[in-house]
């Protein structure tokens, strides 16, 4: 870890904090000692209850800030009100350079509004999207947009499909990431205009991606690609699905496992077993979604986490400020807009088009 890394923390966000919170930097201290976290919240609670926390209070600077946003607050009142808060504070502490990324387990809506306002997209960028990490057989997915934007035209696909890209190879360290298109089929003539027209135009505007084609559904948990790529109103339900589906299969698990004294002793058995797969699902070790397409890097934690959820968001965090992640985007990004202009240009002369 190079010295100078800073990560800008939301002491006061989620459901449990500042104890998760402090619990996360406590562990992710530990696993990544070079980097240092500016901590955002009421300085004098902050500084009691990281005595008990030796390895977050040697590596943390706490910022006095004594209001903070509420989980259930709209994100326009969030804007109104927001100013001053240790939400806002970590944010802005990332708008001027003093740190390279943010983390919050805060109100989502709030952490959006509030992000785009101090934070501004990146040139190129029509709409940021929110990525989130897959477990699937082959290790991890990037999937995005899952709940950022309801709608995203074939233009807009594509620079989530940029961004997701860059995405996996900060955060997953692979050289080269394959990229989908979510559809209803594989097929060229599946999908509604604007997926198609996102593979016709990813193919065409000569950006540097590994491009698979459309995927479908069970695609995602095959790990078929590495990047998933979808507009934020179906990624968001394919995400739930999934975690419903999962809570359902190990609701199912532990009845049959405790169904008569037969079956509790083939757990006993099977007890290394089980525990190796509750620890490959535990959904703690995937968290932390990114806000993909601003000027700086935002990481959401989930509310309800605990600190080991918290410092793999954290992680994710270090991941993403150590990356190239910017300039991958950048470059990829001139790309797209260099032919989206030759195509617009040759639409507009007649005999052209």
């Amino acid at each position: 870890m190079a010295d100078g890394l800073v990560i800008s923390v939301d002491g006061m966000g989620g459901d449990h904090a500042p104890e998760s919170v402090l619990d996360g930097i406590e562990i992710a201290a530990r696993k990544a000692p070079g980097a240092r976290f500016l901590i955002h919240g009421p300085a004098a609670r902050l500084t009691q209850m990281l005595e008990q926390r030796p390895a977050a209070k040697a590596a943390s600077t706490v910022r006095d800030a004594e209001k903070f946003v509420a989980m259930d607050v709209k994100p326009s009142q969030a804007l109104r009100q927001g100013k001053g808060t240790s939400m806002w504070n970590a944010l802005v502490s990332v708008e001027t350079g003093e740190a390279q990324a943010c983390v919050s387990a805060g109100n989502t809506g709030a952490l959006m509004a509030m992000a785009m306002m101090r934070l501004r997209k990146m040139e190129g960028v029509h709409r940021p999207a929110l990525v989130a990490t897959w477990p699937t057989a082959q290790g991890f997915a990037a999937v995005l947009d899952v709940g950022a934007n309801v709608e995203a035209d074939g233009s807009q696909l594509v620079e989530f499909a940029i961004m997701g890209e860059a995405f996996h190879r900060a955060v997953r360290g692979s050289s080269r990431p394959k990229v989908g298109l979510l559809n209803v089929g594989s097929e060229d003539q599946k999908g509604h205009e604007e997926i198609r027209s996102a593979a016709r135009l990813i193919r065409e505007a000569g950006v540097d991606l590994d491009f698979y084609g459309f995927v479908e559904g069970d695609d995602i948990s095959k790990g078929t690609v590495d990047v998933v790529v979808t507009d934020g109103f179906t990624g968001n339900i394919a995400m739930k699905t999934a975690e419903g589906t999962a809570r359902l299969v190990a609701g199912f698990l532990r009845e049959a496992l405790t169904a008569g004294p037969l079956a509790r002793i083939g757990a006993l058995l099977a007890l290394p077993a089980l525990k190796k797969l509750k620890d490959r699902m535990d959904p703690r070790t995937v968290n932390g979604a990114v806000f993909l397409g601003l000027n700086g890097i935002v990481v959401k934690s989930h509310g309800g986490t605990d600190g080991l959820g918290y410092a793999a968001a954290a992680d994710v965090a270090i991941r993403m400020a150590k990356s190239h992640y910017r300039d991958e985007v950048a470059a990829n990004l001139a790309r797209l807009s260099a032919a989206t202009a030759v195509t617009a240009a040759t639409a507009a002369m007649p005999g052209l088009s």
